[in-house]
């Protein structure tokens, strides 16, 4: 899995009228599971990019979403969360970050105003310390779910935990004060040329992005169990005469009984999760579509390097 990010840079440009500098460059934000990072990456990009749930661990691919805005892009990178990996998969994931946030201008740090400091977010803004290179930016997230008295707290904590370039409280369900933090973040990238062409909003390959759309899918109402042994492929598409698209994709899990489980009481749950995937695939094509799904063993696939291999990591 390639996921370098480009860093040649020419000579600067400006906007309106040549006195304000552009800019352009990445920022990635980080935080627990379940803090709005991926949720925050889409409303800034203004269409979905990452697929969100309150599962860990969702977000598995370092995932490019670009904001264009007057007098920059800010290239937000949504990467899997830093934890204490158990698998081949986990230490893979570790690693893609660790080259991710050693690239990025902007660490965003997300914390939600709701819930108190825990050891979680301790552990994650000690290791903010082994990216020098970035600069940091605290976001107090979920504010609409916070009182006043809440936030003021939670603000305080942050405050002592570093000296931070800019902390901002926001909400990306109610776009409270998102356009704040934008501005912030884009004041702290460097002066550059546009890195990307200006109706691109992300770098993902078209199958790569359904093949998280099924994923998310599949993991809405998952058991337990079952969140870190799913991994989805687009494995064919047919165009038919009629302009519907066919897709043939494949749901892998890790053991026999998972299989039944994701498939449930004669396919019943299969074909929820057909259908919802395949809602949000015609979303995003903007087109009507077939699809296919196959549910496959691949055993321990999280700990086979050929098997994480096959799946893209």
């Amino acid at each position: 899995m390639t996921d370098e990010l480009p860093t040649e840079r020419t000579e600067p440009e400006t906007s309106g009228g040549g006195s304000v500098p552009f800019r352009a460059g990445f920022v990635s934000f980080v935080g627990r599971p379940n803090v709005g990072k991926s949720t925050l990456t889409n409303a800034i990009v203004g269409e979905k990019i990452a697929i969100t749930s309150p599962k860990p661990q969702t977000t598995r691919r370092a995932i490019r979403g670009i904001s264009h805005r007057e007098n920059g892009q800010l290239i937000i990178v949504d990467t899997p969360g830093i934890h204490r990996p158990r698998t081949l998969l986990g230490e893979r994931l570790n690693a893609l970050v660790e080259a991710t946030l050693g690239d990025v201008d902007v660490i965003g740090f997300c914390v939600p105003a709701n819930e108190k400091l825990g050891p979680g977010d301790r552990f994650i803004n000690e290791r903010l310390d082994d990216f020098p290179r970035a600069k940091k930016v605290a976001i107090l997230t979920k504010v609409d779910e916070a009182s006043k008295s809440e936030i003021i707290d939670q603000l305080t904590r942050l405050g002592a935990l570093r000296e931070w370039d800019a902390v901002v409280p926001i909400s990306a369900v109610t776009r409270e004060q998102l356009d704040v933090l934008s501005d912030v973040l884009l004041s702290l990238m460097p002066e550059s040329p546009p890195l990307y062409e200006s109706e691109q909003t992300t770098d993902e390959a078209e199958d790569d992005r359904i093949a998280e759309l099924i994923r998310e899918a599949t993991l809405e109402g998952a058991r337990e169990e079952l969140p870190h042994s799913l991994a989805a492929t687009v494995d064919d598409r047919e165009e038919r005469e009629d302009g519907l698209l066919e897709l043939y994709a494949s749901i892998y899990v890790e053991r026999d009984s998972q299989k039944g489980i994701v498939i449930g009481k004669s396919g019943s749950r299969l074909r929820d999760v057909g259908e919802r995937a395949r809602h949000e695939i015609e979303a995003l094509l903007g087109r009507r579509v077939y699809l296919s799904l196959r549910v496959k063993v691949l055993k321990e696939w999280q700990r086979d390097p050929k098997a994480l291999g096959k799946l893209g990591f």
